[in-house]
């Protein structure tokens, strides 16, 4: 992946983005995963912006794994923005979620999230969950080359 990021992790609970980081990373060494706290965060640094200004648009993400409750911007608000923006409009995201709504999960659709996943709560379907996530998104889908660059 030559340095570019695959993964952008828009996660503020600790204990989650932690669990999340290990469970992807377990899966493949050369992953290079980054990690926001905030939905206001996540777009400065899909669009290179505030303190993600020199951030290499070049350099991915491949694909943004959302919570929906996040401090600032919700993550409906992120993927809403995100899919406005013709730099970003096809960028793989995917809802990584302890929210089970079912206004949660038809809004995530309706804004075109990718796919909609509830966290489990037992620690080896949470890892088999996301291990499945990285699996799929980074070596089973085919993208175009420069998707996703701001």
């Amino acid at each position: 992946m030559n340095g570019e990021t695959a993964i952008l992790l828009v996660e503020d609970n600790p204990s989650d983005a932690k669990l999340t980081l290990r469970c992807l990373g377990s899966k493949g060494a050369g992953i290079k995963i980054d990690h926001v706290r905030d939905g206001q965060a996540a777009l400065d640094y899909l669009f290179c912006e505030g303190s993600f200004a020199e951030r290499d648009p070049g350099l991915g993400p491949r694909l943004v794994l959302l919570d929906i409750k996040l401090p600032k911007l919700d993550g409906l608000t992120v993927l809403e923005r995100v899919r406005a923006d013709p730099r970003t409009a096809a960028l793989p995201i995917v809802i990584l979620t302890s929210s089970k709504q079912e206004g949660d999960i038809a809004n995530s659709y309706h804004l075109g999230v990718n796919s909609y996943i509830v966290k489990p709560v037992d620690y080896a379907k949470f890892n088999e969950a996301v291990r499945n996530i990285g699996t799929y998104w980074l070596r089973t889908n085919t993208q175009p080359a420069l998707l996703g660059r701001a």
